[in-house]
């Protein structure tokens, strides 16, 4: 691995500690919070491309593992990884990975391309992780769980909006593009 890429993980292994610092909104009907990390995910899938992206992830997620506090709300440390919302941190890696890794194999980049992306495999592929495990440790029927998770999906495809918009326009900056990791440019 280059520095250069080393560097790229890091970057945005701080930019999801970064996005950490935002207050999450919490629900009464669920311990999952709202959070704006989801992002972070996103962008560094779109941004950093499969490899770096989902490596980026797993930086991210053992500094957290380590007990500093970059979740949402100054949640840190090795029992995040067993509570309600460990279905998704996991599905971080993954779902970075894949975005990365389908944005890569499109031919011709759009920003419409990228949101469809975004929601299938980043969106609706994090609830495909985190509703079982969330029902699971909550021990609710699954169906309940799903329920119950209707209310982040408004809030997800603005962040799929956002992560989209940001990605395709870096894809698209011939000065940025040039400079960033298994980056096409979009036309």
């Amino acid at each position: 691995m280059k520095v250069r890429d080393i560097t790229y993980i890091s970057l945005f292994a701080a930019v999801m500690g970064a996005l950490g610092l935002i207050p999450p909104i919490t629900l009464s009907f669920t311990p999952v919070p709202i959070t704006i990390q989801t992002i972070g995910v996103l962008l560094s899938g779109g941004i950093l491309g499969a490899r770096l992206g989902a490596w980026s992830q797993i930086v991210f997620l053992a500094i957290v593992a380590t007990g500093i506090p970059l979740l949402s709300g100054g949640r840190g440390g090795i029992g995040v990884f067993v509570g309600p919302s460990a279905g998704y941190l996991f599905g971080y890696i993954i779902i970075s990975f894949l975005v990365g890794y389908f944005i890569s194999r499109i031919n011709s980049i759009g920003f419409f391309k990228i949101f469809i992306i975004n929601v299938l495999v980043g969106v609706l592929l994090l609830y495909v992780f985190g509703i079982p495990v969330q029902s699971f440790i909550m021990d609710i029927p699954i169906i309940k769980t799903i329920k119950i998770s209707l209310v982040y999906i408004p809030g997800d495809l603005i962040k799929a909006v956002v992560a989209s918009f940001l990605v395709y326009k870096l894809k698209n900056s011939p000065g940025i593009s040039s400079r960033l990791p298994n980056i096409r440019r979009a036309q």
